[in-house]
């Protein structure tokens, strides 16, 4: 049985739901687009196949290990070259070879075209996808309902801000944000929160929370948003 609940979002368009965080597949009349391979429980390639006929491109958000636990099943994995050397501490023997996108390139599917939009912070090379004619921002886990890790190697609260305001710069092309956690879909208006959110931290204004799950940081909130940080969250180089 599969572990993977399929959900239709519109004609060509699915999430595609497995646990704690979820892919998308979005079709064109040349090809399809698979972002993230969730956590590798199951035979992912299988359940988009039974989606679409169309040849796949296979692009990650980040190389979390949650976001590429599939990439063994597919030939290339596209994604920022600034998360190539993180990728290549996380993928597991077969996974697919990293292949580059560029900010700002266009993916054009046949019909439908996706903006990278380069937003480090979470990790180094973390990706957003605009798709401007239907006003959805494909966020990772940039721009969630549920709080944001923060803390670690490859993560970087400083940056993580900038790249917020970049997408807040970016309002007037999106109404929506897919998010990869939590609930589906959210409003754009979840950036501002995150800005607030995140500069209350850096100020050590947020009362540190335990987290839901063991985690080495601990759970701030505020302003509907959140972050798993480390008590005195380093906002320099990670």
């Amino acid at each position: 049985m599969s572990p993977y609940e399929v959900i239709q979002i519109d004609e060509s368009s699915w999430r595609i739901e497995d646990k704690i965080v979820r892919a998308f597949l979005f079709e064109g009349t040349d090809r399809a687009m698979l972002v993230d391979t969730t956590t590798g429980s199951g035979d992912l390639a299988a359940a988009v196949r039974a989606l679409t006929t169309k040849p796949v491109l296979l692009v990650n958000t980040h190389a979390d290990d949650d976001h590429i636990g599939c990439n063994g099943q597919f030939d290339l994995a596209y994604m920022h070259p600034a998360e190539f050397a993180y990728y290549a501490e996380m993928r597991r023997p077969g996974f697919a070879p990293p292949a580059p996108l560029q900010d700002g390139e266009i993916i054009d599917l046949g019909g439908r075209r996706f903006e990278v939009i380069l937003i480090p912070g979470h990790t180094y090379g973390s990706i957003a996808l605009l798709e401007r004619e239907r006003r959805v921002l494909v966020g990772g886990d940039a721009v969630s309902s549920t709080p944001v890790f923060i803390f670690g190697r490859m993560r970087n609260l400083a940056a993580f801000q900038v790249s917020l305001r970049r997408l807040r710069s970016r309002w007037d092309e999106f109404d929506v944000v897919y998010p990869s956690h939590g609930v589906f879909p959210i409003h754009k208006k979840q950036i501002d929160n995150e800005l607030q959110c995140a500069a209350r931290l850096e100020r050590g204004e947020l009362a540190p929370m335990e987290p839901p799950f063991s985690l080495p940081a601990k759970m701030f909130r505020s302003d509907d948003a959140g972050f798993y940080a480390t008590a005195e969250q380093d906002s320099g180089p990670a």
